[in-house]
């Protein structure tokens, strides 16, 4: 049962959602929609006029903001490694080396790098009005300075130039201002914070300039504080992992700056580089020149003591030949020790080096491992715990150090180092039991040596000596040279893709997005301004509304269009141009009035409408003319008496009238004015009496009405509006035709109430509507007929039961149509 109900409720909901947008779609009018945003034009052109104006403000004292960017592919490798098979020295390089590359790139420090090499230590500045514009390498003028202190970076330092000599500087520093004068290319020294010197580029800056306003001034930058300004501006992003393709932007108010900047960090990159992974050769080769200088003092001191030896005992060549088979063996021993305790040195090292540094340079202990092939095992170790260091930085970047993820980072490279360590001093306890075989076999060999003649085996040992440090040094020059060649073929392998160029249209503020935003918003402001004024529309446009607001189910007789020329005094039109459109109106509710009543012999007509101003009178004059026109006679009688105009249109005196006939002071035929249309006559309202309520209801305005039936085809009696009296519903009830004046666009909707309660409370059932002054250029109107007339009319001055002296809104000055 409740799912029913529920089902229910939703039905009717939605049937009632659907009704509201049939409704709305039905009772939308395009006509008068079209009407709104006519007389909204010029609202629509301010609108326009303002927004477009303040998008070129905005365009034109804003900052302008330019972009500049390149995109480089980043690849480094060494070819001189390649040629000479120099492994694992200088190409150590992480899997997420690219990720390393990026957060140098976006780093302070590489920016400050990169800024150092840039004209920034000063800063030139021109203020107008509204912008400040940075001189970038276009300054009229230099400043060199020599900083006795850093409290005067970041100021701002107005300059001022007197004349062709002379200048003058000034700035504010701890409440104190500092003023000084100075000469072109002289120094100025009395500052206490720092010494100054201003060259003069162009001879005719600032001289005669005091009237525009623009003002000049410069700073001295901190390098630091200018790369962390400038750290926001800097955009750093991956464009393609697999490519390894980077895109470096930059954003800045000076075009020129902005390229320059972006070149610097892309050179400064590939320099960078370079310098990096040619250090570990760097290193080798110091160690070689220290080792170099005194292999050869000992080199040079063998040989000569080989020399004197053999000149003071005399030792033959065949001596030499003998004892050097004999020493053979212990040379290659020899060899054997020496090697084993500069592979013990390098593990020391090594050690030391793990030990001392929480992150080492991995790629200087692998350029110590390198040449030696029983340190070899260690390569892995070390490459492993410099992964996971690295792994540990870049989660850094997003974990703070108490993240678990973290310590999970800790802990492995703690076991790492743990491991290599161990590693380490298992080879060197099995280079040290080697070392001491060595030494043991050597020491043997010698023993044996010792049963020979002492200088031979004396020669034997000085020949030995040399030999092997001749070995050693060559062994030295093989490897310094190898390394310079090493060092030299290091050059990057970064690729720029795409150059920077110097930007021409600034990114912000866009001139297509800014005026496509103000022509938005003044279309949005003009469509918000004409549909308001479209639902705030409370007056009646088209007979369509009458029929949508009245359940009375009332007659509409038709339309009579809008007069666009001034009407005449008369206030009848149809005599003046009996084929006019206006006229065809009239003759079209002349036609449909058969509709209302089809019975023969004399009828009677009475016009009326809520207030006045609608148009009663224009239209029982005309309505009057036009039913003349056919052959009828006609009277129109004037009952409105408290403000009688119908003397006035057909400009008569209003001496004697209704009044007079209804208090017997005059009679019917005596008060009958004659039109100059024939068959057409009137009786004015006559002197405004003090009870006209009591005169239009006596039985004397009736007894009027009898007599003069027998003399005219048609009486129309023009009532006061009853929207603010009751007086002519009475008569309205007793006519034939009762007819109710609504105005196009100057009735309100509330005034067809009154239709409803004439037709429902005082059974005027044969009560009929027309529209006057219906503007036919704006379509969207209902039951029109088939005109299309472009006249109608308006009053040359405002007749309303309410204020006289309010402007009249029928004479509002319309400029755009």
């Amino acid at each position: 049962m409740l799912q029913e109900d529920l089902s229910s409720a939703s039905s009717t909901s939605f049937d009632s959602y659907k009704e509201r947008l049939t409704n709305f779609s039905n009772e939308f009018e395009p006509g008068l929609f079209i009407s709104m945003a006519g007389k909204s034009i010029l609202w629509v052109l301010i609108f326009f006029a303002v927004s477009l104006f303040s998008a070129f403000l905005y365009l034109r004292y804003t900052p302008q903001v330019f972009e500049s960017s390149t995109v480089i592919q980043i690849n480094s490798s060494n070819n001189a490694n390649k040629v000479l098979d120099v492994k694992g020295f200088g190409d150590v390089e992480s899997p997420d080396a690219l990720a390393g590359d990026i957060e140098l790139l976006r780093s302070n420090v590489f920016l400050k790098r990169a800024l150092s090499t840039l004209p920034l230590a000063v800063s030139y500045f021109e203020e107008g009005t509204f912008r400040t514009n940075e001189h970038y390498k276009e300054s009229p003028y230099v400043v060199e300075s020599k900083l006795k202190s850093g409290d005067i970076r970041g100021l701002r330092i107005n300059i001022t130039r007197k004349n062709t000599l002379n200048g003058e500087i000034s700035f504010s520093l701890g409440g104190k201002t500092y003023t000084r004068t100075f000469k072109d290319g002289e120094w100025i020294t009395d500052l206490p914070q720092a010494d100054l010197k201003i060259l003069i580029l162009d001879k005719s800056w600032n001289i005669g300039n005091a009237g525009k306003k623009k003002r000049f001034y410069f700073v001295i930058n901190d390098l630091d504080a200018l790369a962390a300004s400038y750290h926001s501006r800097l955009s750093i992003n991956v464009m393609n992992d697999a490519a390894k393709t980077v895109k470096i932007l930059f954003r800045d108010n000076n075009p020129q700056k902005t390229t320059d900047i972006v070149s610097a960090l892309v050179s400064e990159f590939i320099s960078y580089d370079v310098e990096r992974r040619s250090e570990s050769a760097k290193n080798v080769l110091e160690f070689i020149d220290s080792q170099l200088e005194s292999v050869f003092n000992r080199l040079k001191n063998s040989e000569t003591t080989l020399e004197v030896f053999k000149r003071e005992n005399k030792i033959s060549s065949n001596a030499q030949d003998i004892m050097g088979v004999k020493f053979t063996r212990i040379s290659a021993l020899e060899d054997e020790i020496l090697r084993a305790e500069m592979e013990s040195g390098v593990l020391d090292a090594i050690d030391k080096k793990v030990r001392s540094e929480t992150k080492p340079d991995i790629a200087s202990l692998l350029s110590m491992l390198s040449g030696s092939e029983n340190l070899s095992s260690l390569n892995n170790q070390i490459s492993t715990l410099y992964k996971i260091i690295t792994e540990r930085e870049e989660a850094l970047f997003t974990n703070k150090l108490e993240n678990p993820a973290i310590k999970s980072y800790d802990y492995r490279i703690d076991v790492q180092r743990k491991m290599l360590l161990e590693g380490i001093d298992v080879i060197k306890n099995k280079l040290q039991a080697r070392t001491e075989h060595l030494k043991d076999l050597s020491k043997e060999y010698e023993n044996k040596l010792a049963n020979d003649p002492g200088a031979e085996v004396e020669f034997s040992r000085l020949q030995h000596l040399y030999e092997i440090n001749e070995k050693f040094y060559t062994l030295l020059l093989e490897k310094k040279t190898e390394y310079q060649i090493s060092k030299a073929g290091f050059i990057s392998q970064h690729l720029v893709l795409e150059k920077p160029t110097v930007p021409s249209i600034p990114v912000f503020p866009s001139p297509n997005t800014t005026f496509s935003i103000a022509i938005f918003t003044s279309v949005l402001l003009s469509l918000v301004l004409i549909l308001l004024r479209y639902l705030l529309h409370n007056k009646i446009s088209s007979l369509n509304e009458i029929t949508r607001h009245t359940n009375a189910g009332v007659s509409l007789l038709g339309i009579i269009p809008k007069y666009n020329k001034d009407i005449p005094i008369s206030q009848l039109l149809v005599d003046k141009n009996p084929k006019s459109l206006i006229a065809e109106a009239f003759r079209s509710i002349r036609s449909n009035m058969h509709f209302i009543a089809e019975e023969s012999g004399p009828k009677v007509m009475t016009v009326t409408s809520t207030i006045s101003g609608e148009g009663k009178t224009f239209v029982a004059l005309n309505l009057a003319g036009i039913i003349a026109y056919s052959g009828k006679k006609v009277i129109v009688l004037d009952l409105d008496m408290r403000k009688p105009k119908i003397h006035l249109g057909l400009e008569v005196s209003n001496i004697k009238g209704m009044s007079t006939i209804l208090i017997g002071r005059d009679e019917v035929d005596e008060c009958i004015h004659h039109s100059q249309l024939e068959n057409m006559d009137f009786i004015t309202s006559g002197p405004i009496p003090p009870n006209p309520s009591e005169l239009m209801l006596s039985q004397k305005m009736y007894e009027i009405i009898d007599y003069l039936k027998t003399k005219y085809d048609m009486i129309i009696i023009d009532n006061p509006p009853v929207g603010l009296v009751t007086d002519g519903i009475d008569m309205m009830r007793r006519a034939d035709y009762p007819i109710y004046i609504f105005r196009a666009d100057y009735s309100k909707r509330a005034f067809i109430q009154n239709v409803d309660r004439l037709r429902n409370e005082s059974n005027i059932s044969r009560l009929a509507v027309i529209l006057n002054g219906v503007d036919i250029e704006r379509r969207g109107y209902g039951y029109n007929y088939g005109y299309g007339y472009g006249y109608g009319y308006g009053y040359g001055s405002n007749y309303g039961y309410y204020d006289e002296t309010r402007p009249d809104p029928r004479r509002k000055k319309r400029p755009f149509k």
